[in-house]
């Protein structure tokens, strides 16, 4: 292995390496049984933060235009609550808030069908402390899905 490929590896991080080694890693959603493409298959990251940017506006622009007289810290603080509210009211009938479902995705239990409503509660509050969100596994999913047990697939 001479310098550019070492250092080519590197750039590229450790999965492009192991790649180029052999590794085969399969395609997102492959482990869960899902389909590579189309519905049923793992909705992609851009996707699913185009879904929380229009629920966290609808949820801001409510608290702004219903709720505080200004935009401030409390705009935000209620902005908070109605995307938990907004979240497990959705999600626990429906399977999607109004941004999932635009973009065309919704959740669903690992084993399929609607998560039961104690996961759906687990999984809003940990995608309202953000960390979680923040921390994905191979398939893409989000270390708040990974412990409620859910899915983000496509529609």
């Amino acid at each position: 292995m001479d310098n550019r490929q070492a250092i080519g590896s590197w750039l590229s991080g450790p999965r492009a390496a192991a790649e180029e080694a052999g590794v085969d890693f399969g395609y997102r959603g492959e482990q869960l049984g899902l389909p590579e493409h189309g519905p049923g298959s793992i909705a992609r990251p851009g996707r699913r933060l185009g879904a929380l940017a229009v629920d966290w506006g609808l949820c801001v622009l409510i608290a702004y235009g219903l709720l505080t007289d200004g935009y401030g810290q409390a705009t935000g603080n209620w902005a908070l609550l109605l995307f938990l509210v907004l979240g497990v009211l959705t999600v626990g009938t429906v399977g999607s808030t109004p941004g999932k479902r635009l973009l065309g995705m919704r959740v669903v239990a690992e084993g399929g069908g609607r998560p039961n409503p104690l996961r759906v509660l687990l999984r809003t509050v940990l995608l309202c402390a953000a960390v979680p969100a923040l921390i994905w596994d191979r398939d893409g999913r989000g270390l708040h899905d990974r412990l409620a047990r859910t899915i983000e697939v496509r529609i």
